[in-house]
């Protein structure tokens, strides 16, 4: 089943959004969108200097200091978040790291893979689900977006094995959560996912030419405007899964082939 043939929902269904890795990047972007649209923004990222000059400029309601990969601080960080704002109902799981790893070369390769792995899902698998009791108690839903990538469907940028494995990871819990939550009877708690193609932002700043995902040295690379206005339009329309460029093409090719498959096998799945 393609994402395009997935029964649509209400994507902006919500009045207040915690968007990680807010800072800048593809997170900045989704919150300017999401302030444009009336709702209430708060952005969390590592670097408070940062934030505070972000949230300053687009209008976000509040910022917080949050290490994402640090999870044993994020059972206190909800509780402060969900009592200084109750209205708390949508969770953008944006914040991510990307490191280039070889193998056979470099002698902190586990140190730094950990790291990843940390960020890249022990965070977005704690705070998903230390918020879902407060999710689950509002009458009217709750939404959580994942933010994945197209090397999370084809791992073609060998450079990052690691995080090519925290995408596909992202995107497998996604569909699992999505299908559980509809089983259990937490149905009206929507899960969405976002899968980047390269996208230019700083994202890349650890490889030996940062710039190689910008438009002059790399042809598939999209702007953050060019990435927001497909997803803006697709997340409006009620997509669940939402590719951008020829990240796209690479989720409807994927869903062809294995949508049905799961959605059979899963019980309800999409």
């Amino acid at each position: 089943m393609s994402p395009s043939k997935s029964q649509p929902g209400d994507n902006l269904g919500f009045n207040c959004a915690l968007v990680t890795g807010g800072g800048g990047g593809i997170g900045k972007a989704i919150s300017q969108y999401l302030i444009s649209k009336g709702k209430k923004v708060i952005i969390a990222g590592r670097t408070e200097s940062k934030l505070r000059e972000t949230a300053k400029e687009i209008g976000a309601a509040a910022y917080y200091v949050l290490d994402t990969g640090k999870v044993a601080e994020i059972p206190r960080f909800i509780e402060g978040i969900t009592k200084e704002h109750p209205e708390l109902d949508c969770l953008v799981n944006n914040a991510g790291v990307q490191r280039p790893l070889k193998i056979l070369e470099d002698q902190d390769f586990l140190t730094k893979a950990d790291q990843e792995i940390d960020i890249n899902i022990r965070g977005p698998m704690h705070l998903t689900l230390g918020l879902l009791p407060h999710f689950r108690s509002k009458k009217d839903g709750a939404i959580v977006i994942n933010v994945s990538s197209v090397l999370g469907f084809i791992p073609f940028s060998v450079i990052n094995p690691v995080y090519n494995g925290t995408k596909a990871w992202l995107h497998f819990w996604s569909m699992n959560l999505r299908t559980q939550l509809a089983q259990g009877g937490a149905d009206n708690i929507r899960v969405i996912e976002i899968a980047p193609p390269t996208v230019a932002t700083d994202l890349h700043r650890e490889r030996e030419n940062p710039d190689d995902n910008k438009k002059e040295n790399n042809p598939d690379a999209l702007s953050v405007d060019e990435f927001m206005e497909e997803v803006a339009a697709k997340l409006e329309k009620g997509d669940d899964t939402i590719g951008a460029g020829m990240s796209a093409d690479v989720v409807k090719k994927w869903y062809d082939q294995f949508g049905e498959f799961y959605s059979n096998k899963a019980g309800g799945g999409k």
